[in-house]
């Protein structure tokens, strides 16, 4: 059911929600406004034009993963990459310890959230999927330490003592981003939670090169590069090795249970909207941390 991306007013007919979304940008509603810029166009349209556009961000063509692959890419790898992945490319210290800092909040609620996939699912393949999360995420798994202790040790490598790290609060930006996860989590269905977490770990897919990314979430040479430690190394080759093909295990098992599209879709854009705002967090600590990392992004 076509369904208003911002406040979710449902319709029968685009067409309505297109006149519901254009009656409140005419009243300047912030939010609405917000969203038309992010992800359609800045430029005024007729109601017309709006609800060709409305149809043709949500038409989904082949299967609804296919749809949040593609627009993952055109947020963060597309003509306009997101500025954290292009301070990626070459990262300089300040940017890898804005990475843990802010990071380590987002892995610990992490876990909760899906933990509370685990609590509302009935389907045994669908925990038993997102329990090997948990445990790769937070516990370690095969002898292996988990990603939240590979982050901590990346972050001691870099001059940062294990306890300064867990004592700093996240930024109002990453708090932010967190809220958004969990309003999604404890008041939208598992479908939709799954959806939009898991779709996150596209971000450090390297098959999205195959479907018009333009970069790879970090430099794959800084994996073989003397100038960095070796723990900042072993964090990130766990993570592009691990979510290689990890997500889209995710997004088939949403593919499979969905029920209907735009309660996803509109929850999915949500999560990536509050991700670029995260993402921008890290750079926000990195600047704190090394106001010249502010020339390097300008």
């Amino acid at each position: 059911m076509p369904i208003c991306p911002v406040c979710e007013y449902k319709s029968s007919e685009w067409y309505e929600i297109a006149r519901h979304i254009y009656s409140l940008t005419k009243k300047s509603d912030a939010k609405h406004i917000m969203w038309l810029n992010r992800n359609l166009s800045v430029k005024e349209v007729s109601e017309e034009e709006l609800t060709k556009s409305l149809e043709g961000f949500f038409r989904v063509r082949n299967n609804l993963s296919d749809w949040i692959r593609q627009k993952f890419i055109d947020k963060f790898y597309g003509e306009n990459p997101h500025p954290f992945i292009l301070a990626m490319q070459k990262p300089t210290k300040a940017v890898l310890l804005g990475y843990v800092i802010e990071h380590q909040h987002f892995l610990k609620n992490w876990v909760r959230i899906l933990s509370t996939i685990v609590a509302r699912t009935d389907k045994d393949d669908v925990i038993r999927y997102e329990l090997g999360n948990i445990a790769v995420e937070y516990i370690g798994f095969n002898n292996k330490p988990s990603h939240y202790e590979l982050l901590l040790r990346m972050g001691e490598s870099l001059g940062m003592k294990r306890e300064q790290i867990l004592s700093i609060p996240p930024l109002p930006a990453t708090r932010s981003a967190l809220n958004t996860w969990w309003d999604i989590a404890l008041n939208k269905g598992w479908v939709e939670t799954m959806a939009s977490m898991h779709s996150l770990e596209l971000v450090a897919d390297r098959s999205l090169v195959k479907y018009g990314a333009k970069m790879h979430y970090f430099n794959p040479k800084i994996l073989e590069s003397n100038e960095y430690p070796q723990e900042v190394k072993d964090f990130l080759r766990e993570g592009y090795e691990a979510d290689e093909g990890h997500a889209g295990e995710a997004l088939e098992l949403v593919d499979k249970y969905a029920e209907g599209f735009e309660d996803i879709q509109v929850s999915v854009i949500r999560s990536f909207d509050a991700f670029s705002k995260y993402l921008l967090a890290r750079l926000e600590r990195a600047i704190q941390i090394d106001k010249s990392v502010l020339g390097v992004l300008t």
